[in-house]
């Protein structure tokens, strides 16, 4: 069958629904792995590569082939975790009767696209890639025993995410431990051979952010959760606590990023940051009040997704930006322009400003 590019890129950026088995089945393998792992999600993890490297790079370690195999190898693993996921909720008798999951995108085995067999070969092959990835940054690391440590706890986070950390409410801290603090200082170690904690630090903001879309993603679906036995640490917790949690996840990740500013250990470029915090008004906005019985008018295309709609659409535009402010700030240090590296830092968030405010005013003259 020919190969969708398009699908790729798309299954890459939102997430996709299909309903008839034969539109799927005419699809190309990739774009069947992307849909079934929920890419537009597992995106994530290339940030987090990405902001690891980037600051690998800045200390004077970075090694692109390396720095490939690796990402390739975490983006495919958050991809197995995925198929591994669905596999046992389908299973456990968590997915069906129309359950959350199946109502925001393409579930291959609900939907009768292929079997249980089918989802399993899918997770092996998919396992098997990421574990071979695996084994090559622990050989290029010399076996590091502290890579070793984090190779072991990715796999198990891996295979016991789904059951039964989630059960206990401890999905959501694996999350932000994994997707920040732990990914993006592992990658930094196996590009540079060191553990460093302030890197681990940097990675806290990133870490937030994505663990703010799987607190409010259980928060969505906690009636669903409890209904069905799912300890979910909005389950345990309660509606409320799980909102103002998300809250302030959000809101750390600001504080931490304007902490790195202030101690010097990034320029000003990061505060670009500061541009997404339109969304996280608006994400803030929608958490504070509990959530609707149904879609309000205008958003019913995205329901059933509704606080972790908002959560990851502050995540796109704070993770972009975070990386942003990070490039910047690693390729005005590796030039070493004869300017103040904070002084030109405020002058492209001024630019920004501009920018923004005259796209502001153009749009409002649009709407008038």
């Amino acid at each position: 069958m020919p190969v969708n590019f398009g699908m790729w890129r798309k299954a890459a950026w939102e997430l996709i629904k299909m309903e008839d088995k034969r539109d799927w089945d005419t699809l190309d393998v990739v774009s069947k792995w992307l849909i079934a792992t929920r890419s537009a999600v597992t995106a994530v993890t290339v940030y987090s590569s990405i902001i690891g490297g980037l600051l690998a790079w800045r200390d004077g370690y970075f090694s692109f082939l390396p720095w490939l195999i690796v990402t390739l190898g975490l983006f495919i693993a958050h991809g197995t975790n995925n198929l591994l996921n669905d596999y046992t909720d389908y299973t456990r008798g968590v997915d069906k009767d129309n359950y959350f999951r199946t109502q925001y995108g393409v579930h291959p085995l609900v939907q009768g696209f292929w079997t249980t067999s089918q989802q399993i070969q899918w997770f092996l092959v998919s396992g098997l890639i990421a574990f071979l990835s695996g084994l090559y940054a622990l050989w290029y690391t010399a076996f590091n025993p502290v890579v070793i440590g984090l190779f072991a706890f990715g796999a198990l986070v891996l295979l016991f995410y789904t059951w039964p950390m989630k059960y206990w409410a401890l999905g959501e801290l694996s999350i932000f431990l994994i997707w920040g603090p732990v990914m993006i200082a592992g990658v930094y170690l196996v590009l540079s051979g060191q553990w460093n904690w302030m890197v681990a630090l940097a990675g806290i903001p990133f870490g937030l952010s994505v663990a703010s879309i799987n607190v409010a993603k259980h928060t969505d679906k906690l009636e669903d959760d409890k209904a069905k036995g799912v300890g979910t640490f909005p389950v345990r917790a309660g509606q409320t606590a799980a909102r103002y949690t998300t809250i302030a996840a959000i809101v750390i990740a600001y504080a931490v990023i304007i902490y790195l500013v202030a101690s010097g250990y990034f320029s000003t470029f990061l505060l670009l940051v500061l541009f997404a915090a339109r969304r996280a008004f608006y994400a803030i906005a929608v958490l504070s009040k509990p959530r609707p019985a149904g879609p309000p008018a205008g958003f019913e295309a995205f329901w059933p997704t509704w606080f972790s709609g908002f959560a990851f659409y502050h995540n796109r535009m704070f993770g972009g930006m975070f990386i942003s402010g990070v490039l910047l700030d690693v390729v005005f240090r590796q030039v070493a322009l004869p300017f103040s590296l904070n002084g030109m830092g405020w002058v492209a968030l001024a630019l920004g400003v501009l920018i923004a405010g005259l796209r502001f005013m153009r749009e409002k003259q649009k709407v008038q």
